[in-house]
């Protein structure tokens, strides 16, 4: 899996911090970060967090590719 951000669109509201804090970081600088983009696909919860993370983003930056 990766995890696509359109940066143009987040707004480092948080959300997706709050659904997968192991995945998504609002930093000092109020930018968010994917701590691992390319990470293998997680197993169980972790990736249902990350798929309730991406769908639940409220500006629509964040984008899960498959493979």
């Amino acid at each position: 899996m990766r995890i696509e951000v359109d940066r143009t669109r987040c707004a480092a509201l948080g959300v997706c911090e709050s659904i997968a804090p192991s995945v998504f970081e609002v930093n000092d600088h109020h930018t968010m970060v994917v701590r691992e983009p390319d990470r293998s696909a997680p197993a169980g919860q972790l990736h249902e967090d990350v798929e309730d993370a991406v769908a639940s983003c409220p500006t629509g930056a964040l984008r899960l590719l498959e493979g």
